[in-house]
């Protein structure tokens, strides 16, 4: 067996592209990449939003110091930001004409995909069996769903030879 191209950086070995063999005739359609943009955008509001809590329950305990939840908020985020980067930047997803393949071996048949949604810059898709799956910092997540619902239209039904 060959090895798989992307792992991550804390060595568990997971393929952080999809590492799912392609079916006999199965074309992949489109590649769905993590934007670097869209994640710093995702963590300026995950700090902004740590600050707020940080500095609120310094205020509420009565500590003068508030302004150091301001900092601890902004340095938590940021070293979670940056350690995170460059495996969220390496993500893929792949639509093909019959599933959408996700990292490792997740792979959501096109016909099992119950909703597309966003959010916050990312994409949900739940399966009709209720498995959810989300294709983080995508910079247009209205072009991944509507490449998502072109697919399934585009499918043949089920009874057609």
């Amino acid at each position: 067996m060959e090895p798989l191209p992307v792992s991550d950086a804390m060595q568990t070995h997971t393929p952080l592209v999809p590492a799912t063999q392609l079916a006999p005739g199965e074309v992949v359609r489109e590649r769905f990449h993590a934007d670097r943009g869209t994640y710093w955008r995702a963590h300026a509001w995950l700090a902004a939003v740590a600050i707020a809590i940080g500095m609120g329950v310094l205020w509420a305990m009565g500590n003068p110091h508030v302004w150091t939840g301001a900092v601890g908020g902004l340095a938590a985020v940021a070293v979670r930001g940056g350690y995170l980067a460059s495996d969220e930047m390496k993500m893929r997803w792949d639509l093909t004409d019959r599933r959408l393949l996700g990292p490792g071996t997740r792979a959501v048949e096109l016909a099992q995909i119950a909703r597309v949604a966003s959010i916050a810059g990312a994409v949900q898709v739940v399966t009709r069996g209720g498995d959810k799956h989300l294709i983080k910092y995508q910079p247009d997540p209205g072009r991944v769903i509507a490449a998502i619902e072109a697919a399934r239209a585009a499918m043949p039904p089920k009874d057609a030879p």
